[in-house]
């Protein structure tokens, strides 16, 4: 998966791949020839007395050395910007098919890992590339090029390479092999660390309300201290394998050291030759330990590879049509649901069942039922955030899966359960709804929305700053900021999702009464909890466990529907209690 995410992601970077490549292998070759250099001024030079041989050949191996400097600079330039491009590009790519996922994809992967994925795991394979621009290159041709130019200096010590160099192998690739499940269970636990964290930050309030800070700490101490044992477990075979290569390293210089002197004493070899042989055992050994740096980070980047593929080929339930139909003009506003179902996949029952109603412009139809009743689920599946496992949404006339989903989008107006608001400036918020509306637009949507008031009374108005998920406005000014952000859209239908709980009853009633002239051309659709939000509606959808057990105006259901009776009479024991 690892081979496969690089060789997708990498290829608009050949040339600054083919220009690492060329600089590697540039100054690797001056590094291997400075040896040979050094080998023929120690056995000619200062043995002939030659200055002049000396100071030529000293010249040479300065030249050398300055082609191998600008060479690595080059090299490193190239490789750091590979890199870099790569990382932006992987975390492009995981956004924008995030961005694409339904409710399912979303809820089946989780927010913090989908946050994980796009941050840590793309720094993991971010890494390994920057550090495989420098070693996978040079650590090849110095090794084998020092094999050769080791042998060309002195043949006779050439069975020493065949221990020291399998050696290193086998123990380097014994540690790595023991690393890889450590790494993979290390981004598991990493995704919980962060769960846990997002949860006591996003529920701060409800955990000081129930005093569980203690309960909350032992809770992220048990995930960090997993986190921790997996860690130095990785940490400890990856300190191991320093040592060990050290280890063979000293022991190859030793053993060189001491089976060249015997030759240099018999006259088989020149102390030059064994110089440059010792040197470039070095450079074979130090090549090796380069590769060491880049295996250690393999296994590790290939589980974060791994699991950005399952991000990249997760497809959305929600697919767009081959040829879509675009939405007719003459039927903006119409809603016909007909035997709609929607199960989550291997659940034994349906979360909505055979549900069915119609509805044209100027009409609004409300959605109640107790909590699990699958209301909030009908409401995402007119919007098309989940697809019906049977049954037909339609708008304007059109099956929805034969929409563009672009389109069918543009012509909502929803307003979720959780009202939203993103980090940045009222008006910013707004201009979600319509990018091209004007300010008057804007300030026509806030009143209707009852929201004007409070926004006037901000020093900044429209450029009052809003903090991440609108944590510095109250409930009921977050929603009416969300209503207006859909009402300044002006769609044919619009989706409230049990909107207006947070609102006063009389805020309610004020603004309910200026959102029936803004939608006497659009469909209007209300998850309501509250009564006295939907007496006025043309059609009252009843749901008990995902069924339709109720469907007419208020006074019809209070006649025949027996639910809808108990919803009305628990609501107005409350009214006459509290007036009591």
């Amino acid at each position: 998966m690892l081979i496969r995410l690089l060789r997708e992601h990498l290829a608009p970077y050949r040339r600054w791949l083919l220009a690492v490549v060329l600089l590697q292998g540039l100054g690797v070759v001056a590094a291997l020839y400075l040896p040979s250099l050094n080998a023929d001024i120690i056995d000619n030079g200062i043995v002939a007395g030659d200055t002049g041989y000396i100071v030529r050949v000293g010249a040479v191996m300065l030249g050398v050395s300055a082609v191998q400097l600008l060479a690595s600079v080059g090299s490193a330039w190239y490789g750091a910007r590979t890199a870099m491009s790569l990382g932006r590009d992987l975390r492009g790519a995981l956004f924008h098919r995030v961005q694409t996922f339904s409710a399912r994809e979303v809820n089946q992967l989780g927010a913090p890992s989908l946050i994980t994925r796009t941050t840590n795991d793309v720094q993991q394979v971010q890494m390994l590339v920057a550090m495989a621009s420098i070693i996978a290159v040079t650590s090849p041709i110095m090794m084998v090029g020092g094999i050769v130019m080791a042998l060309r200096e002195d043949a006779g010590l050439g069975w020493l390479l065949g221990v020291v160099v399998p050696a290193l192998f086998v123990a380097v690739g014994f540690v790595v092999s023991r690393m890889v499940p450590s790494f993979r269970l290390m981004q598991v636990r990493i995704d919980a660390v962060n769960r846990i964290l997002r949860e006591q930050v996003a529920g701060i309030r409800v955990v000081r309300a129930f005093v569980r800070e203690p309960y909350e700490t032992r809770r992220f101490e048990r995930a960090n201290d997993d986190l921790t044992d997996v860690a130095l477990r990785a940490g400890r075979w990856m300190a191991s394998l320093f040592p060990i290569v050290i280890l063979l390293v000293n022991l190859g210089s030793v053993a060189v050291i001491w089976f060249g002197g015997h030759r240099v004493d018999a006259g088989e070899t020149g102390v030059g030759s064994l110089t440059a042989f010792l040197s470039y055992l070095m450079l074979i050994m130090m090549s090796v330990m380069m590769a060491t740096f880049m295996l250690m980070q393999v296994p590790r980047s290939a589980v974060c590879a791994d699991r950005i593929a399952e991000v990249l080929d997760t497809r959305t339930s929600v697919t767009p049509p081959a040829d879509p139909v675009p939405l007719d003009p003459a039927r903006r506003g119409w809603l016909d649901v007909e035997g709609v179902s929607f199960a989550y996949p291997g659940a034994a029952d349906p979360v909505v069942c055979d549900v069915s109603f119609s509805a044209r412009p100027g009409q609004t139809v409300a959605v109640v039922g107790s909590t699990g009743s699958g209301k909030t689920t009908l409401l995402n599946l007119l919007a098309r955030l989940v697809d019906a496992t049977s049954g037909t949404v339609r708008v304007a006339g059109t099956d929805v899966r034969q929409l563009d989903p672009d389109e069918l989008w543009s012509d909502l107006g929803l307003v979720p359960q959780k009202a939203w608001l993103f980090s940045g400036t009222v008006r910013a918020n707004l201009l979600h709804g319509r990018p091209d509306a004007t300010e008057a637009d804007l300030w026509a949507a806030l009143e209707v929305a009852q929201a004007r008031d409070f926004v006037e009374a901000m020093p900044e108005g429209l450029d009052a700053p809003v903090s991440q998920g609108g944590s510095n406005f109250s409930g009921g000014q977050r929603q009416r900021l969300a209503i207006a952000r859909a009402v300044v859209r002006r769609p044919s239908l619009y989706l409230f999702d049990d909107s207006f709980s947070a609102l006063d009853v009389a805020t309610d009633a004020r603004l309910r009464a200026a959102l029936r002239p803004v939608t006497t051309e659009a469909t209007v659709v209300v998850v309501a909890q509250r009564v006295s939000t939907i007496l006025e509606a043309d059609l009252i959808v009843v749901l008990d466990d995902g069924r339709v057990v109720g469907l007419g105006t208020h006074a019809d259901l209070v006649l025949d529907c027996p639910t809808y009776r108990e919803i009305v009479a628990s609501q107005l024991g409350v009214e006459e209690g509290d007036a009591a």
